[in-house]
């Protein structure tokens, strides 16, 4: 399989897609990481540069068809590529031919891990006193249908998530959102992050890195004890690296 690791993860978090990788590989799956994989093209698509987000959905297209799956650690890219691919190439019948050949492989990597037959956790590396909340992201919930998956898998590893009150509301990101309108952008942040540590949870997870770098942000803006992490890391037990937002500023 291929694994697209995202924009996001590779300027930003590359841990997330090195802890992707180990999953896949866990269970039992040959991966591949394709150096010629750029971005799924979304911010251009989501701003309405539809011209501009074509040659870019090609390329992606062209690197990822000779694979039997796409996964990737990110509902938002999954969605991208899974439902608006095909519309994107509505009015070139062979580009969509193609959109619709990799849509039916593409998948978000909680969503495929749990697809797997024969998949296990890895033994249990989490401190036992630390607690866990999950963000449900809006492409991921909406378009991929994942709800189930992360929390079957958080489970397994023997996580009782602490869920907070409106997990399926946007957290404010939503791409261009949160810089068209900042201010609605924050107010929704901090509704979000009020939630989460009414929940009771020291550790905030989620599935796209769009939503918890937006959280994480403003979290240490605001110098408030609610760690970020990405759901893979927490599946991989790698959590000894420094949490989002929590580096130099």
């Amino acid at each position: 399989m291929g694994l697209f690791v995202t924009c996001l993860a590779n300027v930003f978090r590359p841990g997330v897609a090195e802890s992707t990788l180990r999953l896949l590989q866990q269970a039992g799956c040959t991966v591949e990481v394709p150096l010629a994989q750029s971005c799924c093209g979304q911010p251009g698509y989501n701003a309405g540069a539809i011209a501009a987000a074509k040659p870019i959905a090609r390329q992606l297209i062209e690197t990822f068809e000779p694979f039997d799956y796409v996964v990737t650690p990110s509902g938002s890219c999954a969605g991208m590529i899974a439902h608006h691919y095909p519309k994107l190439f509505a009015d070139e019948a062979a580009w969509q031919a193609r959109a619709l050949a990799l849509a039916a492989k593409t998948r978000e990597i909680t969503q495929f891990l749990v697809d797997m037959p024969g998949w296990e956790a890895a033994p249990a590396q989490l401190p036992d006193a630390r607690q866990f909340t999950y963000h449900d992201s809006c492409a991921g919930l909406r378009e991929m249908g994942i709800k189930a998956q992360p929390r079957k898998l958080l489970a397994a590893l023997g996580v009782s998530l602490k869920e907070m009150q409106g997990t399926e509301v946007c957290c404010g990101f939503g791409g261009t959102f949160c810089a068209k309108l900042p201010d609605i952008s924050l107010a929704m942040a901090d509704e979000k992050i009020a939630h989460a540590l009414a929940s009771g949870a020291d550790t905030l997870v989620g599935g796209d890195l769009g939503c918890l770098l937006h959280l994480a942000g403003r979290i240490a803006e605001r110098g408030l004890a609610l760690e970020v992490r990405h759901v893979t890391e927490v599946l991989d037990g790698t959590l000894e690296s420094p949490a989002l937002g929590s580096g130099p500023r």
